[in-house]
């Protein structure tokens, strides 16, 4: 799949499958930034991406993020096919959880992203969805 990518900085690499089995590319902090405790900050990702047709892009955390301190702020990043613009530089939002600053540094890889298609629901709307319940959060196995 060929994609369009803009880089704000071309001294960073563009992202990257790290193995040929990585379902995801790693994406790169553009500057140096520092995340107070308890609050959240804007990292940009260095690169504008056009978004191939029928897909949106997902970011999502890298797994190590946690051991710095930081959680996504929003779970994960779903990046719609029309924020491809010029000036759209990919942002993740980190909510530091520590007691103590957390740096992100310039170049490090912090978040990841994959391209996932769109699939369009067409409601059939019913007032019964069947005889089988579960009970809620938790139930599987009980």
């Amino acid at each position: 799949m060929k994609v369009r990518i803009k880089r704000f900085h071309p001294d960073l690499p563009l992202p990257e499958h790290k193995t040929e089995k990585a379902a995801a590319f790693d994406l790169y902090a553009r500057e140096t930034t520092e995340i107070q405790p308890s609050s959240v900050a804007y990292i940009p990702l260095n690169n504008a991406i056009e978004t191939p047709e029928g897909y949106f892009l997902l970011v999502a955390a890298r797994s190590s993020t946690h051991k710095k301190g930081l959680l996504l702020a929003n779970g994960i990043g779903i990046v719609d096919p029309d924020y491809s613009g010029d000036e759209d530089e990919l942002k993740a939002a980190y909510y530091n959880f520590t007691s103590k600053p957390v740096l992100v540094e310039r170049g490090e890889r912090i978040a990841q992203g994959t391209f996932v298609k769109i699939e369009r629901a067409d409601w059939q709307e019913t007032k019964v969805m069947g005889n089988k319940t579960r009970g809620g959060f938790g139930t599987t196995g009980k």
